[in-house]
Protein backbone atom coordinates (compact mmCIF):
# COMPACT_ATOMS: atom_id res chain seq x y z
CA UNK A 1 0.00 0.00 0.00
CA UNK A 2 2.91 2.23 0.75
CA UNK A 3 4.73 2.18 -2.87
CA UNK A 4 0.87 2.46 -4.06
CA UNK A 5 0.63 5.87 -2.23
CA UNK A 6 4.10 6.85 -3.26
CA UNK A 7 3.13 6.16 -7.20
CA UNK A 8 -0.03 8.43 -6.49
CA UNK A 9 2.15 11.20 -5.61
CA UNK A 10 4.85 11.06 -8.37
CA UNK A 11 2.05 11.12 -10.56
CA UNK A 12 -0.26 14.23 -8.59
CA UNK A 13 2.99 15.96 -9.08
CA UNK A 14 3.82 15.32 -12.56
CA UNK A 15 0.25 16.19 -13.11
CA UNK A 16 0.28 19.58 -11.48
CA UNK A 17 3.63 20.52 -12.70
CA UNK A 18 2.48 18.87 -16.70
CA UNK A 19 -1.03 21.36 -16.10
CA UNK A 20 0.77 24.58 -14.77
CA UNK A 21 3.48 24.44 -17.10
CA UNK A 22 3.56 21.80 -19.89
CA UNK A 23 6.04 19.71 -18.11
CA UNK A 24 5.83 16.93 -15.44
CA UNK A 25 6.26 14.01 -17.11
CA UNK A 26 10.39 13.43 -17.69
CA UNK A 27 11.36 16.12 -15.53
CA UNK A 28 9.21 15.35 -11.89
CA UNK A 29 8.04 12.18 -12.81
CA UNK A 30 11.51 10.45 -13.69
CA UNK A 31 13.82 11.77 -10.83
CA UNK A 32 11.33 10.48 -8.30
CA UNK A 33 10.95 7.50 -9.39
CA UNK A 34 14.66 6.89 -9.55
CA UNK A 35 15.27 8.76 -5.95
CA UNK A 36 12.34 8.10 -4.09
CA UNK A 37 11.10 4.50 -5.68
CA UNK A 38 14.33 2.81 -6.96
CA UNK A 39 13.80 2.83 -10.28
CA UNK A 40 16.53 2.34 -12.35
CA UNK A 41 16.74 4.89 -15.16
CA UNK A 42 15.54 2.71 -18.10
CA UNK A 43 12.32 1.53 -15.95
CA UNK A 44 11.62 5.10 -14.38
CA UNK A 45 11.72 6.16 -18.49
CA UNK A 46 9.46 3.86 -20.04
CA UNK A 47 6.93 4.18 -16.76
CA UNK A 48 7.44 7.81 -16.81
CA UNK A 49 6.13 7.66 -21.32
CA UNK A 50 3.25 5.48 -20.42
CA UNK A 51 1.81 8.08 -17.60
CA UNK A 52 2.87 10.84 -20.13
CA UNK A 53 0.46 9.41 -22.37
CA UNK A 54 -2.51 9.27 -19.84
CA UNK A 55 -1.59 12.71 -18.35
CA UNK A 56 -1.51 13.94 -21.64
CA UNK A 57 -4.80 13.09 -22.57
CA UNK A 58 -6.51 14.53 -19.34
CA UNK A 59 -4.29 17.81 -20.42
CA UNK A 60 -5.65 18.13 -23.61
CA UNK A 61 -9.31 17.72 -22.79
CA UNK A 62 -8.89 20.53 -20.15
CA UNK A 63 -7.06 23.06 -21.95
CA UNK A 64 -9.11 22.02 -25.24
CA UNK A 65 -12.26 23.40 -22.51
CA UNK A 66 -10.45 26.71 -22.53
CA UNK A 67 -9.38 26.70 -26.44
CA UNK A 68 -5.73 26.72 -25.84
CA UNK A 69 -5.73 23.35 -28.22
CA UNK A 70 -4.12 24.07 -31.94
CA UNK A 71 -4.30 20.58 -33.22
CA UNK A 72 -2.55 21.20 -36.53
CA UNK A 73 0.72 22.71 -34.91
CA UNK A 74 0.41 19.94 -32.26
CA UNK A 75 0.69 17.18 -34.83
CA UNK A 76 3.85 18.87 -36.46
CA UNK A 77 5.34 18.98 -33.03
CA UNK A 78 3.81 15.68 -32.00
CA UNK A 79 4.61 13.43 -34.87
CA UNK A 80 8.16 14.06 -35.34
CA UNK A 81 8.32 13.63 -32.05
CA UNK A 82 7.22 9.72 -32.26
CA UNK A 83 10.01 9.40 -34.51
CA UNK A 84 12.67 11.05 -32.14
CA UNK A 85 11.00 9.15 -29.19
CA UNK A 86 12.17 6.34 -31.28
CA UNK A 87 15.42 6.84 -32.16
CA UNK A 88 16.36 8.19 -28.55
CA UNK A 89 14.88 5.11 -26.76
CA UNK A 90 17.19 3.06 -29.12
CA UNK A 91 20.20 5.23 -28.22
CA UNK A 92 19.10 4.97 -24.23
CA UNK A 93 19.41 1.20 -24.96
CA UNK A 94 23.13 1.71 -26.13
CA UNK A 95 24.26 4.42 -22.82
CA UNK A 96 25.53 2.75 -19.70
CA UNK A 97 23.62 3.78 -16.60
CA UNK A 98 25.56 5.83 -14.91
CA UNK A 99 26.34 7.88 -17.83
CA UNK A 100 22.75 8.34 -18.59
CA UNK A 101 22.17 9.46 -15.32
CA UNK A 102 24.55 12.04 -15.15
CA UNK A 103 23.58 12.74 -18.61
CA UNK A 104 19.85 13.83 -17.46
CA UNK A 105 21.61 15.13 -14.53
CA UNK A 106 22.99 17.88 -17.19
CA UNK A 107 19.89 18.36 -19.11
CA UNK A 108 18.24 19.47 -15.69
CA UNK A 109 20.68 21.76 -14.80
CA UNK A 110 20.87 23.28 -18.27
CA UNK A 111 17.27 24.13 -18.66
CA UNK A 112 17.23 25.58 -14.95
CA UNK A 113 19.89 28.27 -16.09
CA UNK A 114 18.27 28.71 -19.17
CA UNK A 115 15.09 29.44 -17.70
CA UNK A 116 16.76 31.40 -14.82
CA UNK A 117 18.70 33.64 -16.99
Amino acid sequence: MHRTLQLAAVGSAAGLFSGLFGVGGGVIAVPLLVLWLAYEEREATGTSLLAIAIMAAGGTAAHAFYGNVHVAEAALVGVPAMGGVVAGTALQQRVPQDRLSLLFAVLLVGVAIVLLV
